[in-house]
């Protein structure tokens, strides 16, 4: 049975024979001492949920984190949300496997942080209590408002949440050598268990300050790995390139556009669609949405915001070397034997840079970056679940069962309970995405948030002619269409690495939808604004832009 010690051991053999028998032995890889390490960081975490937990008393503790946190917290919390396993363990081993190509899911991640920045931070913050649902009924009908904006946000998570579950299974399989469908099963369900434990315990407070811990650990600990591979190459940037190149056996192309988007026109489509919705997408997910309600005013929003930005950009540029330093360092092919789509691309560096299996520098600092990644994970996770299900309790049970009829302690037992179910779905569909790319199925809930989030709440924000028929047609159009795209779609069948490589019912080329289904987001809103039978609010929407813009009347 080949484990990851056995597979870095491999490689080392071809220039350290006494590594050899790291084969044989795994106890030779410090696994006792990985694992303590591993565990001490993932306690922290849990603790830091629970001492949060006993301070959370009211929905607003629940959903917000009682309003208290400072620009500066949550921007941390902020990155802490945006830099998911798809960053450290997706965008890695894109890089790792795909050259340049790979740098632009980095390129487009960042870049799409200024259409938060500009159009939605500051006016979601005046407009709206807990959901995105909350600004776009304050100007419409609440139920059919509501209610697509609780289905959105849900399916949304649960895209994001795929990403992370996958990025966690692959992650732990690596760490505990483990081999077969049943034990990587098991991870999973491991994993979606603590996320539930995060939420349901914790709530925003101590979803906030795990995110918090977690990213000034990322930084941290991409910081090392960068400084420590560019040492390797003496500090120039050429010299690794050169060694990343020649080790991928892909020559100058590697360095290249088009390794991956530019074998063909479909290709070359993908390429702009992804880019489309990672540019897009950003602004209209769920769990970025929330995090602007957790600060006392709209500055805080935009300060936020700006920090967040600097600290996202300078992980983003960290990538660069993460990425092919693994390439360097590793090889293409000991990560695809690890795990076909490249998410164990970080950790594998981290081993080889603290010495390789089998060396207590290689034990620890895999264990150092495993931990702080697993941690990313759980964080991300607890961040997507708690957006679903204060979606679920508040749109839906609330506002649209309940009519408005429920006291504070029945909504978040609600929440609470959505959070088990979430749990369960993202569980159940992880399972089967083991083989795709944590950054390529983060793409996809960015495809579908730009379709269905981001027109109606550009439309409701600032355009004063939309109606309630135009914020339902724009969020079930852009959903539908980007899910179903998907569905039938490459990612889903008819390839080894779909999500079901033995069946084949796609006919949608593209892996990403974001060019088509984006496109008609934006026109349902528009064509259900101007068909509507009943005329916009112009009231409303007058008090709506005075609230958006000065923060009278804020909550």
């Amino acid at each position: 049975m080949t484990t990851w010690t056995q597979l870095t051991a491999t490689r080392l053999a071809a220039t350290h024979p006494a590594a050899t028998d790291l084969a044989a032995n795994p106890a030779a890889g410090h696994r006792d001492l990985t694992l303590a390490l591993f565990a001490f960081f993932v306690l922290v975490t849990l603790g830091i949920t629970v001492w949060a937990g006993r301070q959370t008393r009211t929905a607003t503790d629940f959903y917000a984190g009682g309003r208290g946190f400072s620009g500066l917290q949550n921007g941390l919390a902020i990155s802490g949300d945006y830099m998911s396993a798809a960053s450290f363990l997706g965008i890695a081993g894109a890089i790792a496997l795909s050259g340049y190509d790979g740098f632009l899911y980095s390129i487009g991640f960042l870049v799409a942080w200024l259409v938060a920045l500009l159009l939605i931070a500051e006016p979601l913050r005046n407009s709206g209590r807990y959901t995105m649902a909350d600004v776009l009924a304050f100007r419409m009908r609440q139920r059919p408002v509501r209610t697509a904006a609780g289905i959105s946000t849900i399916v949304v998570s649960v895209f994001y949440l795929l990403a992370q579950m996958v990025g966690a299974g692959s992650l732990v399989a690596l760490l505990l050598g483990i081999e077969g469908s049943a034990a990587k099963t098991w991870t999973v369900v491991a994993v979606g268990a603590l996320m539930v434990l995060y939420v349901t315990v914790g709530g925003m407070k101590g979803t906030t300050w795990v995110q918090i811990v977690k990213a000034v650990l990322l930084i941290l600990g991409a910081a090392l790995m960068t400084v420590m591979v560019l040492a390797k190459y003496h500090f120039n940037p050429s010299t690794l390139l050169g060694a990343a190149a020649h080790a991928s056996g892909k020559g100058s192309a590697f360095l290249q556009p088009g390794l991956k988007y530019g074998e063909s026109g479909t290709t070359k489509l993908d390429f702009i669609s992804l880019g489309l919705a990672l540019v897009f997408g950003t602004a209209g997910l769920p769990h970025i949405l929330v995090r602007f309600y957790t600060v006392p005013t709209a500055k805080a929003a935009r300060k936020s915001v700006l920090w967040a930005i600097g600290i996202i950009g300078v992980f983003y540029l960290m990538t660069l070397a993460l990425g092919f330093g693994a390439a360097a360092l590793v090889g293409p092919k000991t990560i695809k034997a690890s795990n076909a789509a490249g998410n164990t691309a970080a950790p594998l560096l981290a081993q080889s840079l603290g010495g390789g299996a089998g060396t207590t520098g290689g034990a620890i600092l895999l264990a150092v970056v495993s931990a702080v990644a697993f941690a990313t994970i759980l964080a991300v996770v607890a961040g997507l679940t708690l957006a679903s299900s204060a979606s679920f309790a508040h749109d839906l049970y609330a506002n649209v069962i309940r009519r408005g009829k429920v006291g504070e302690r029945e909504e978040v037992r609600s929440a609470k309970l959505a959070a088990v179910v979430i749990g369960a779905i993202a569980i159940g569909l992880s399972i089967y995405a083991d083989k795709l790319n944590t950054a390529a199925l983060v793409a996809l809930a960015f495809a579908v948030a730009a379709s269905a989030n981001l027109p109606t709440m550009l439309y409701s924000l600032y355009w004063k002619r939309f109606t309630t028929a135009g914020a339902v047609s724009s969020i079930y159009a852009g959903l539908v269409s980007s899910v179903v795209l998907v569905v039938f779609s490459p990612v889903v069948s008819g390839g080894p690495a779909s999500l079901f490589p033995h069946s084949d019912f796609q006919w949608f080329p593209l892996e990403n939808p974001g060019l088509v289904s984006i496109p008609v987001g934006f026109l349902a809103g528009w064509l259900g604004t101007v068909l509507s039978r009943r005329p916009a609010d112009r009231g409303k929407y007058a008090e709506l832009e005075v609230r958006s813009l000065t923060g009278i009347g804020a909550h």
